[in-house]
């Protein structure tokens, strides 16, 4: 019988584990734990409209609505890629499209100190995963 996968923190916990942990070593790992713990992505998902463009590795965001609330699923050929993924997942699944919309990543980004130890192209591929997202459920909020 197959282990239940292990469920994605709520994001005050992810916060909390970035201001415990002191080391960018041990930020790191615990990114590309997250990572570790998004469901698998469904291999209908792994489609062209899902893959987000300027990463450096592949990675695909997908983004299905139930008429009010959107669930966010991810993958990434990068471990590293696919926690920071994991953690726009944890912070915008469930919302409807408008408080997606509303929901300012870039502050998070910032209280994490993200993009201060990111490569350029790491950063890059972050803020593109986000402009596809926003635009997405700016399509679905119509």
């Amino acid at each position: 019988m197959p282990a239940m996968p292990t469920p994605l923190p709520a994001l005050s916990d992810v916060e909390e584990a970035f201001d415990f942990l002191d080391d960018w070593e041990d930020r790191y790992r615990y990114i590309m734990d997250l990572g570790a713990k998004l469901p698998p992505l469904a291999d209908e998902d792994r489609v062209e409209q899902n893959l987000v463009h300027g990463c450096q590795s592949a990675v695909w965001v997908a983004m299905h609505g139930d008429g009010v609330n959107i669930r966010l699923t991810a993958d990434s050929e990068s471990l590293l890629v696919k926690g920071l993924a994991a953690i726009v997942v944890i912070a915008l699944d469930g919302k409807t499209p408008e408080a997606l919309i509303a929901f300012d990543l870039d502050a998070l980004f910032a209280r994490l100190r993200l993009h201060e130890h990111l490569s350029p192209t790491r950063s890059n591929g972050l803020h593109g995963m986000v402009q596809q997202v926003r635009a997405r459920a700016c399509l679905l909020a119509q």
